[in-house]
């Protein structure tokens, strides 16, 4: 199983960003496909998950309204689209894949490499 992440950048505060993540070597229609995040000095925190099968989405409380998820079945592949953007959403972006609640914090077999995501001010 390998999760490839792309995207991520500097950008200005209020600015737009898309992050990527493309699922590969086993279906993945049972599970659950997220983004967390983890800035310097704090713990890793989950942005946002998906379900695969149902669409079904949990947004975290501070990026509701400005974050969306969406997914393209064809190409195995999620999209975390970021909207107005601050610096604290400065962290390194990863994608995570494992057949697991939608609202599960941890427990993620799965990981892609990370991806920085730089919101000036």
């Amino acid at each position: 199983v390998q999760l490839q992440a792309f995207g991520g950048g500097l950008v200005q505060a209020g600015g737009s960003l898309r992050l990527s993540c493309t699922a590969s070597g086993r279906t993945f229609s049972s599970d659950t496909m997220a983004w967390f995040r983890q800035a310097p000095g704090k713990e890793r925190e989950l942005v946002a998950a998906i379900s695969w099968s149902g669409g079904s989405t949990y947004y975290a409380d501070s990026v509701k309204g400005r974050f969306t998820l969406s997914r393209d079945i064809a190409k195995n592949t999620v999209y975390l689209k970021m909207n107005s953007l601050k610096p604290e959403d400065t962290a390194v972006y990863y994608c995570a894949a494992d057949q697991i609640g939608l609202a599960s914090m941890g427990g993620y077999d799965y990981w892609g490499q990370g991806a920085q995501v730089t919101v000036s001010s």
